[in-house]
């Protein structure tokens, strides 16, 4: 089968060369497919396989890679600025960036926070809730209630917010700060729950934060648009500050712009990435409303945000990220991950009866199957670039979440691998 190869050649390869790559154990690690170049949602291997790639680059590349309108951007940027710092220094493509973004999220006078990632944008928006509550003199809001199955990213902050108990950085208690994880309400007697937990702890949390919708890198789980509106509801009555990490869910993911929008929110802080620049360049940001701003906007130098990214509003990213925003206002995009959702329901339906699977979920442009048990990664990565596929499983999920731009024959190639995949089992 392609890419198989035995355990000591494996090694030998992974001694040869100083790359070290995520989430995966290098000395029994298969070998990477070599990528020499992609187009749309096409990855071009060194030997000349061609891939259909179902997940978009960890779900950031939403026109499909090298859109023309984003590299004309990039290349015009590059050759006037490639890069300028923010201290004390602006630019045009972040000022107006920043007003774009200010005005896609709802509130007034909405401030935003650049960084390069989201696991960052996360971590700036947890600095930013608890220095709010000391630059308005609170010292004991420090902690966060976060969710099970939660994922928000890599660093030390997010990976505190993870699930304590089910996720990769379960391992490292001891080390993160201790939150307070609970379950996302799902009926009216959960939600009182929801609300007395909070009101047990209310003097120690400085906001809640949540995946709006979907729940993605912790095994694409799904909860209502009721919910979280319930839970903002709660933040609301007992003034807690709600910060929606929509670092995946963004930029038409679920099938609306942003996934806040479903539940008619407007949320205290929220945090972006992934597809803000289309997939091209790394990029982050954090959206603060003007509440939650004003405490900082003061003439005590103690009360100012000290956080600053050195590439933090990079000219070449902001330059991607206006073309992905006009992208989304020129283009059809919303409507193309709304008609995925109808597609990964229609292709995957097979599997809604056997046997091995858990469940099947469809949200937009994310296509979800649960098996199970946990999926062996190697055989079935090979099983599916066997037949033209790139689809990395999670655990016991095989999920997509392709470029916005896919068609509806490379959609059905991704699901009936999924199909045969699990089939012969």
């Amino acid at each position: 089968m392609v890419g198989m190869a035995s355990s000591d050649s494996r090694t030998a390869a992974d001694m040869n060369h100083a790359i070290w790559l995520p989430y995966c154990q290098m000395k029994t690690a298969r070998d990477s497919e070599r990528v020499v170049e992609n187009e749309g949602v096409m990855l071009r291997l060194a030997d000349g396989r061609q891939l259909i790639d179902g997940i978009a680059s960890w779900w950031t590349a939403c026109h499909g890679y090298n859109h023309p309108q984003i590299v004309a951007a990039i290349c015009q940027q590059a050759q006037q600025m490639s890069h300028v710092m923010l201290g004390g220094l602006v630019h045009e493509p972040a000022t107006r960036l920043a007003e774009r973004l200010a005005d896609l999220i709802p509130g007034e006078d909405n401030k935003v926070f650049f960084s390069d990632s989201g696991s960052v944008a996360v971590e700036v928006a947890l600095k930013i809730a608890t220095q709010h509550w000391l630059n308005r003199g609170i010292t004991s809001k420090n902690r966060f209630v976060c969710f099970q199955d939660a994922y928000h990213g890599d660093t030390a902050g997010a990976m505190s917010l993870c699930d304590p108990v089910d996720s990769m950085h379960a391992h490292f208690k001891g080390f993160l700060l201790e939150q307070f994880p609970t379950a996302i309400p799902t009926n009216q007697d959960e939600l009182q729950g929801f609300r007395d937990f909070l009101l047990e702890r209310r003097d120690r949390i400085a906001g809640v934060i949540i995946e709006p919708l979907i729940q993605m890198a912790a095994g694409f789980r799904f909860h209502s648009a009721e919910s979280l509106a319930g839970i903002a509801q709660v933040c609301r009555e007992l003034e807690l500050l709600l910060i929606l990490d929509e670092v995946a869910t963004g930029f038409g993911r679920t099938g609306t712009m942003f996934a806040l929008e479903q539940a008619d929110l407007k949320p205290d802080l929220v945090c972006l990435g992934k597809g803000l620049s289309g997939g091209a360049v790394g990029l982050a940001a954090t959206v603060a409303s003007r509440s939650v701003y004003q405490p900082f906007h003061s003439g005590a130098p103690e009360h100012a945000l000290m956080h600053g990214p050195t590439y933090m509003g990079n000219p070449i990213a902001c330059a991607a990220a206006h073309a992905s925003l006009d992208l989304f206002e020129q283009e059809p995009r919303l409507q193309q991950a709304q008609a995925l959702e109808a597609w990964f329901t229609e292709y995957l339906q097979p599997l809604k009866a056997d046997p091995h699977v858990v469940d099947v979920r469809c949200r937009g442009a994310v296509g979800a199957v649960q098996l199970q048990t946990e999926v062996a990664l190697t055989p079935a990565i090979d099983f599916f670039v066997e037949r033209g596929c790139w689809l990395r499983p999670l655990r016991d999920v095989i999920y997509l979440a392709p470029s916005f731009t896919i068609e509806k024959p490379q959609v059905e190639t991704l699901c009936q691998a999924i199909v045969d995949f699990v089939q012969t089992r």
